[in-house]
């Protein structure tokens, strides 16, 4: 029975990674087909589905991940749905088998983990997205100083920036290029890119523009000044995990390099203790 659940999650793990791969590729059919499901069974209610995404933070959390244009709000909710409908299968295999007094954790559970896939697949997407976006802010910024140093506005220079290269941050800077054209105010324009970009180096980045255009600060030496610190930020994160990495190098080299030389040398000698012998 343990083997059969076994096989069973690792069944699970496997559809959750298809299905992630497939929404990638094909997310507004996926949705088209979840949303249509979620109707059949519950009605036609959209209005409590939604308003059900919202309370869960689905909408803000495929925001945050990059992919609110490719994956919809019904494929995640139909994702949580059959996670806790497989939690429930492999829940049912890995009862009989779990001791008594656990019993009733294991059947809660894993139904939990299976509603909480989802998020979590959804959360460590925002956390890449969120690390590429950091690590070309720097090179924009450099860009961006450079323009403001000829005169130019942060609209135009935003959108040739945005033109020019590809990423969520090129995304997020066309948007705001958009916005500006568009005739939206400047102080809306950073507003929405502060909220579409989370952490301080994005706000770091409106507040200097929106200082810049009520005040008329120099907005170039701004620019640099916060590349440069994003640089230095950057290259401490790396020196920071080298550190980590060298005990991590010298636990194996001697739990696993080591004993595998010993061992050899144990065999060989083994091997030869006759020749080794045969003079005493």
């Amino acid at each position: 029975m343990s083997a059969g659940a076994a096989f069973a999650g690792l069944a699970v793990m496997l559809a959750f990674a298809a299905a992630w791969e497939l929404a990638g590729s094909r997310g507004e059919e996926i949705g088209s087909a979840a949303r249509r499901a979620l109707d059949a069974i519950g009605g036609g209610r959209a209005r409590s589905q939604a308003e059900a995404a919202l309370r869960l933070g689905i909408p803000r959390r495929l925001a945050r991940a990059g992919l609110a244009d490719r994956v919809s709000v019904g494929a995640v909710m139909a994702g949580k749905v059959g996670g806790v409908a497989l939690g429930a299968l492999v829940a049912a295999l890995a009862v009989p088998a779990a001791p008594g007094r656990l019993a009733p954790l294991v059947a809660l559970a894993l139904p939990a983990s299976g509603f909480l896939v989802p998020d979590a697949l959804l959360e460590r997407e925002a956390r890449r997205r969120r690390e590429r976006l950091v690590l070309a802010l720097p090179d924009a910024l450099d860009l961006l100083a450079v323009g403001a140093a000829a005169g130019r506005g942060p609209g135009s220079v935003l959108g040739e920036i945005a033109g020019g290269t590809t990423g969520p941050l090129a995304r997020e800077l066309a948007v705001a290029a958009t916005e500006l054209e568009c005739g939206a105010s400047q102080r809306a324009a950073f507003d929405g890119l502060r909220e579409r970009i989370p952490g301080g180096e994005a706000a770091s980045l409106a507040a200097a523009l929106e200082r810049s255009s009520r005040y008329g600060s120099q907005l170039a030496d701004q620019l640099r000044d916060q590349a440069t610190s994003l640089r230095r930020d950057h290259r401490r994160r790396i020196e920071e995990l080298a550190a980590r990495a060298a005990p991590k190098i010298q636990l194996v080299v001697a739990l696993v390099l080591v004993p595998s030389v010993l061992l050899m040398i144990a065999a060989a000698l083994i091997a030869n203790s006759d020749v080794l012998l045969s003079g005493f």
